[in-house]
Formats: C-alpha cells, structure tokens, sequence
C-alpha cells in the first residue's frame, strides 16, 4: 500500500511554514547575539528610576 501523492497545498503550507520557522530563528539568534554582546561588555542592568506611584489618593 502506497501513499497518495502530495497534494499542492501541503507543499505551499511546508514552503511557507520553513519561511516562517527560518525568521523566527533569524529573531532568535539576533536575541541571543545582542545578549552576548551585552554581558561581555559587562553593561550593568539598571531598574527604571521613575517615582512610585501611589493609586489611593
């Protein structure tokens, strides 16, 4: 028993789903590239210094 031939749209959906999996690791890799690039250079991490705000008055 053989399986049937591959339907146009499953090879359109595998194109189009290996485009989208190849940009998220694009996204990834930068991430990681730029969390490398800052823990090397040894840059402090710093909390935002804006007021506390009180929401009772």
């Amino acid at each position: 028993m053989s399986f049937p031939p591959e339907h146009e749209i499953h090879r359109r959906r595998f194109s189009r789903n290996l485009g989208l999996g190849l940009v998220l690791a694009g996204f990834v890799c930068l991430v990681f590239a730029l969390t490398v690039v800052k823990v090397t250079r040894g840059d402090m991490m710093h909390a935002n210094d804006a007021k506390a705000v009180s929401v009772k008055p």
